[in-house]
């Protein structure tokens, strides 16, 4: 398991070094839009609307619109500093309350705390401590530059960090509209209903839920592959390597054809010799020649 972040555990003068985990995983099957002609995965482009024209990295910054269409601008030194200023490697607990008073609904992530170098035994403390007083621990941590509210509560013989929603990242219920207000129901459906509450009752046991349609586009896709149907996307490091390929055997005839020219002059002296022509023999008469055509002009 991934090391993710490391710090400590404080409350009071007691202070636990820790590694932290991510607890749970994305399992949504992620789809890639290709190019329907060639199957190549579909790129998005970093592009200005005014200036209509791609932009490069660092042609951008960071900006906070504060009103429509108006923005300040915080440069990365600016950005840096407060990460700098506010980057503290530990998870300060504040107060201890029980978990049911948390509604789920502020619940966000959760991560595995596991005993950093050297403590063990104040790991062991805090554990049972939570599980024998049935409380969890509020705490502040400071992740990725977004300081977050959380509780650290015990989870099958393991510390577990979960975030926490602070109250105004919570939206108010009331503005979730046609919501009917309270008032009294058909004694008898309620009845009928709490009866039927009451035969689905049991306990709660995560392993008997599935998401099924994840498990089906997964067959799906297994079966396509079982029956060959996949695809190859050609890539810009195949056509690199193809021209590359071209060069080099076109290279490699030319170099053929040149030592194949020198073989056959070779191969036509060696059976002159054979004959038993030499090589002067052959060169003298040409001399003679070209002696008599200098005497005629």
């Amino acid at each position: 398991m991934h090391t993710m972040w490391k710090g400590s555990i404080s409350f009071g003068l007691v202070n636990i070094p820790i590694k932290m985990y991510s607890a749970t995983e994305d399992k949504d099957i992620k789809l890639r839009t290709l190019h329907k002609e060639c199957h190549s995965p579909i790129k998005y482009e970093k592009v200005c609307p005014n200036c209509e024209k791609e932009v490069e990295q660092s042609d951008l910054v960071k900006g906070y619109e504060y009103v429509k269409g108006k923005y300040v601008i915080l440069s990365d030194d600016e950005l840096k500093q407060l990460k700098e200023e506010h980057e503290d490697k530990s998870v300060k607990i504040i107060d201890f309350v029980k978990l049911e008073d948390i509604d789920p609904i502020y619940f966000n992530r959760s991560y595995f705390l596991g005993p950093g170098e050297n403590g063990n035994k104040a790991y062991s403390l805090l554990r049972e401590a939570l599980a024998d007083t049935k409380k969890i621990g509020v705490a502040e941590i400071t992740i990725r530059s977004k300081q977050q509210l959380a509780i650290v509560r015990v989870y099958k013989d393991c510390l577990v960090m979960e975030t926490v929603h602070y109250p105004d990242e919570v939206r108010n219920v009331s503005e979730v509209p046609s919501v009917p207000e309270r008032k009294e129901v058909d004694q008898k459906e309620l009845d009928t209903a709490i009866t039927l509450i009451d035969q689905l009752t049991t306990e709660f046991d995560p392993e008997k839920y599935h998401d099924d349609y994840r498990e089906a586009v997964l067959r799906l896709v297994q079966e396509k592959i079982n029956k060959e149907e996949g695809t190859t996307t050609p890539t810009d490091t195949d056509k690199s390597n193809v021209v590359d390929l071209m060069s080099a055997l076109q290279a490699s005839i030319e170099r053929t054809k040149g030592h194949g020219g020198e073989k056959s002059v070779q191969k036509k002296t060696e059976a002159k010799a054979s004959s038993g022509e030499s090589k002067p023999e052959d060169t003298k008469p040409k001399k003679r020649t070209t002696r008599k055509k200098k005497a005629s002009s």
